[in-house]
């Protein structure tokens, strides 16, 4: 692990998972509106949503799909991870008041890169809501002890 509780590439194996739960808001949906400028009506207009498929608002697909950003940075790999790529499909709407449960499984792992592929998943009760794979950048036993030797005055 490094300094932050987060796994390093070396402690990576294929089949760890980690899960992270969070119920989606009208604060969440509010806000990300704002920070994000996605101001559709489907997601702040009860009325106009009301006339659509969906029946009701909905949360931003984005906002759902942020909870396994946060799975990846507070779980598994944990603090240090970096995000190289995401792959979505959006299965089923969120609704406001509704918990997203984000997993995330390690499906392989590139020690040499310090990379990994992790298939994620969003569920709300038992349905999936979202699924998808991440490429990850992970942190790096070998890579800070090479770094410190590097950093060390040399003795003459």
């Amino acid at each position: 692990m490094n300094d932050l509780n987060g796994y390093d590439v070396e402690d990576l194996q294929p089949g760890m998972n980690a899960c992270f739960s969070k119920t989606i808001t009208e604060a969440d949906i509010v806000m990300f509106a704002g920070v994000s400028g996605d101001t559709n009506a489907v997601h702040l207009n009860e009325e106009f949503a009301a006339t659509t498929r969906f029946g009701a608002r909905i949360a931003h697909g984005f906002l759902t799909a942020s909870v396994i950003s946060a799975a990846v940075a507070n779980r598994l790999p944990g603090p240090g991870t970096v995000y190289l790529g995401q792959q979505l499909r959006f299965k089923v709407p969120v609704k406001p008041g509704d918990t997203v449960h984000a997993a995330v499984t390690v499906l392989s792992v590139e020690v040499a890169k310090a990379r990994a592929v992790l298939s994620t998943v969003c569920r709300v009760k038992d349905t999936v809501v979202i699924e998808g794979e991440a490429t990850v950048m992970i942190t790096s036993r070998a890579q800070r002890a090479a770094s410190e030797l590097q950093a060390m005055p040399s003795v003459a």
